[in-house]
């Protein structure tokens, strides 16, 4: 009877059952583990080995360095610098789907699905740099930073598009003292604040956007007692001793009474009063943060496609589901890589025939392109270094 007992289990305690239905209505495909992988590369590499690696040599931290390089090498390309500015990037989640039994697992009220949240930072010339997955429940904003600070590569990062859920008080004060510059796309910005910077400051032409004259009035005295303050803390963060995503889930609303909150708070109605004025007066601004957005959902879009096996995220280990999440991302980098440099050779291959190549036409192409990439068939694996360096020069007339 012990033999037989597993076959008796109901069938919703197995936790596959538990898994969410796609759209369409049915259950989500089985994941493409080792045997599936080893079976596609014709055996060439057995399913112990892959497992082995997969499991016990490859880290989240493994991952990073290789995307880095990826990304290094990226950098190097001229279309990348036609495709949009190294120093900018977006930040915005996209919901996983994950088994309910899980650390990380929570229903999400935007996305309406049970799983949880991968958080891409993309650069603006379509490469991703850093990715999290974090729970549904936790405001956004709180890893806005961390992924800048521990981002690998060479790209430094000095403005920032986020969407709503990527912004707060607290967050745009820490990014000024960070030397990041935060320009996200908020919702109902007519119903926020604009904040005076002293009670006998008035406006000809905007009075009525800014608030109270009596509360609603900058303190820079408390800017100045606690500026000290607010250095240490940004030091600390800047040489890793302090989590930026620990100190935003702690100066939450509940800590009114923290000083150190009330000074990034007080910075952070400055800088936001700065950046919804610019919002109005400058419509660039407005084309650059929708554009920004537009991207980081097409790489969503892109990385989702990637990830054709499966529709959940099969494991319960949150390790395992991080490593998943920067799988997705190192793939997606690698075909960006890649796509550019053939997009490279067919533009000086058209230049060395007398097209003449305009490098507003290149902008306007993307590299999340699926039509040319085989996501099924046979996999080859060549661990030899290519005998050719990849050219990522254009030939085109200064």
């Amino acid at each position: 009877m012990a033999a037989l007992r597993p076959s008796l289990r109901k069938r919703s305690e197995d936790p596959r059952q538990a898994r969410p239905l796609r759209p369409d209505g049915l259950l989500p495909r089985d994941e493409a583990g080792p045997a599936q992988v080893a079976r596609h590369m014709r055996q060439k590499v057995s399913v112990h080995e892959l497992s082995l690696a997969g499991n016990q040599h490859i880290t989240a931290e493994k991952l990073n360095a290789a995307s880095a390089d990826v990304i290094d090498m990226f950098i190097q390309l001229d279309l990348a610098h036609v495709w949009g500015d190294v120093g900018k990037a977006g930040i915005d989640g996209s919901q996983y789907d994950t088994w309910e039994n899980n650390m990380l697992a929570e229903s999400h009220i935007r996305y309406g699905g049970f799983g949880g949240i991968s958080m891409r930072h993309v650069s603006d010339t379509y490469i991703a740099l850093f990715s999290h997955f974090i729970p549904c429940g936790v405001w956004e904003a709180v890893y806005l930073f961390e992924g800048l600070l521990k981002n690998q590569s060479e790209v430094t990062v000095d403005i920032v598009h986020g969407d709503t859920q990527g912004q707060s008080l607290p967050v745009f004060g820490l990014e000024h003292m960070l030397g990041v510059e935060l320009l996200p796309r908020i919702r109902n910005w007519k119903d926020l604040t604009f904040y005076r910077p002293s009670a006998t400051v008035k406006y000809q032409h905007i009075d009525p956007l800014f608030g109270d004259p009596e509360k609603d009035v900058i303190n820079w005295r408390l800017i100045e007692n606690h500026w000290q303050d607010l250095m240490r803390v940004v030091l600390s963060i800047r040489e890793g001793w302090l989590s930026s995503a620990a100190l935003l889930r702690r100066q939450g609303n509940e800590s009114m009474r923290n000083r150190i909150y009330q000074a990034y708070r007080e910075l952070g109605r400055v800088m936001r009063t700065i950046v919804l004025l610019r919002f109005l007066s400058e419509p660039e601004l407005r084309e650059s943060i929708q554009a920004m957005t537009n991207k980081v959902e097409a790489f969503h879009k892109f990385s989702n496609w990637l990830m054709f096996a499966s529709d959940v995220l099969q494991d319960n280990d949150p390790d395992h589901q991080e490593k998943t999440i920067k799988f997705n991302e190192l793939l997606a980098n690698c075909l960006i890589f890649h796509t550019a440099v053939d997009i490279t050779k067919v533009a000086n291959d058209l230049i060395d025939e007398g097209w003449e190549v305009d490098p507003v036409d290149l902008a306007t192409i993307t590299p999340y392109i699926t039509s040319k990439t085989r996501r099924f068939g046979t996999w080859h694996l060549d661990m030899e270094p290519p005998k050719n360096k990849a050219v990522g020069r254009l030939r085109m007339a200064a």
